[in-house]
């Protein structure tokens, strides 16, 4: 996983993280929501990158 796709997904979680909790503060359901689904795509893009990480190593180990 690069830097800046870990960067990227770091963001959106603390962005998502944030929109979460001032939804909460201010009784908006929708701000809430939408914070909760920035995190879960943050966190589905993270599981991505580290597949694909796992499946570079593999094939790296099988190329030696």
């Amino acid at each position: 996983m690069g830097i800046e796709d870990k960067a990227e997904n770091k963001g959106q979680d603390f962005a998502g993280n944030a929109k979460e909790k001032v939804g909460e503060a201010v009784g908006n359901d929708d701000l809430k929501n939408e914070g909760k689904a920035d995190q879960l795509s943050a966190a589905v893009k993270d599981g991505a990158e580290k597949v694909k990480d796992a499946a570079r190593n593999i094939g790296d180990k099988f190329k030696k």
